[in-house]
């Protein structure tokens, strides 16, 4: 898969990019904004190679040299901005990688790309560097910012580049490409597609996660006992729980789910809203035993904990009260 199928979803960027390519309307700066793994860097990568591929009629073709160099990541005329510092781009970064490499003309093509990847971890002093080349581009010179906090770019940035953001891509759009793309079965694409959120990247993470089946059967097992164990053995699965530390995100992400179809199933006693529709009985028995409220209680409290633990605070202490909430929204 190459060009612009490679990209799932976003069809008002796609239409946008592609228009401009037809019309020979190429803006000289855009702002791509999303989450992260919602596909700006494939995008970027895209528009580049169509931006410079040699077929005037199907770009990027992906056979021509020039689009054969962008696959490669070596053409010499679309350059990616690098930065020391993991928190920072810094003004020198900003002048040695872009203003004054933009002054060269382009090598091979007719346009010379630049794109800044975490484009809002730019200095102050380095987007006002950056602002002097786009008050006065190049013909043939187009930037490219990609950002996952549109609020870290300067006003007097934005004013003067195209802004476009990427959107959730649909479930099914999902679903059907990890199918098609990954070989994944069925029911795991179901899954990862539901706790992607509308996220391609984030959907093929979990497609490629190893004991993906071990850590959704611990916390399927986890979420069948709690309310039929006393409050003491409860806490006491902390240290079983321990055992998917590395993967605690994708853990409550099961937990989630669960509590979310024992919900639907609640509110509509129809199976076929639920992804867990193996486990339906102990979904069903679950339903009749909760309230809303609980329920309720219960998904704030899987996701409250995926916060905390993010914000470092002590994984046994994020645990037992998450474990705490669950058993107290049964009683």
């Amino acid at each position: 898969m190459t060009g612009w199928d490679k990209i799932k979803g976003h069809a008002n960027i796609k239409k946008y990019l592609t228009e401009a390519l037809e019309h020979q309307d190429v803006f000289h700066a855009c702002l791509i904004s999303g989450a992260d793994g919602s596909g700006k860097r494939t995008i970027a990568d895209t528009f580049a190679a169509a931006l410079l591929c040699e077929n005037q009629t199907d770009r990027p073709c992906m056979v021509c040299d020039s689009c054969k160099k962008a696959l490669a990541g070596c053409h010499p005329d679309i350059l990616y901005i690098t930065h020391e510092k993991p928190g920072s781009i810094s003004v020198d970064e900003i002048r040695s990688q872009l203003v004054v490499p933009m002054s060269v003309r382009p090598y091979y093509g007719s346009y010379k790309v630049f794109i800044i990847e975490d484009a809002h971890l730019m200095t102050p002093q380095a987007q006002n560097a950056l602002l002097k080349t786009l008050e006065e581009p190049p013909a043939y010179g187009v930037i490219l910012l990609l950002t996952e906090n549109e609020s870290g770019i300067l006003d007097t940035v934005l004013s003067r580049m195209v802004r476009l953001r990427c959107g959730e891509v649909p479930k099914d759009v999902i679903r059907q490409f990890l199918i098609e793309e990954y070989q994944v079965s069925d029911y795991k694409a179901d899954i990862c597609a539901v706790f992607a959120q509308g996220n391609i990247g984030k959907a093929i993470e979990m497609a490629n996660m190893e004991e993906f089946y071990a850590t959704r059967d611990a916390a399927i097992t986890l979420a069948r006992v709690i309310p039929s164990t006393d409050v003491f053995d409860v806490i006491a699965r902390i240290k079983e729980i321990a055992g998917y530390k590395d993967k605690i995100e994708k853990y409550l992400e099961f937990l989630y789910v669960w509590y979310h179809d024992v919900l639907m199933f609640k509110a509509t006693a129809n199976p076929d809203y639920c992804l867990f529709r193996d486990a339906i009985s102990d979904i069903r028995s679950q339903a009749q035993m909760s309230s809303y409220r609980g329920l309720e209680q219960i998904l704030s409290a899987v996701t409250n904990a995926g916060l905390r633990l993010k914000a470092n605070v002590k994984f046994d202490l994020v645990m037992e009260l998450l474990l705490l909430t669950i058993k107290e929204s049964y009683l």
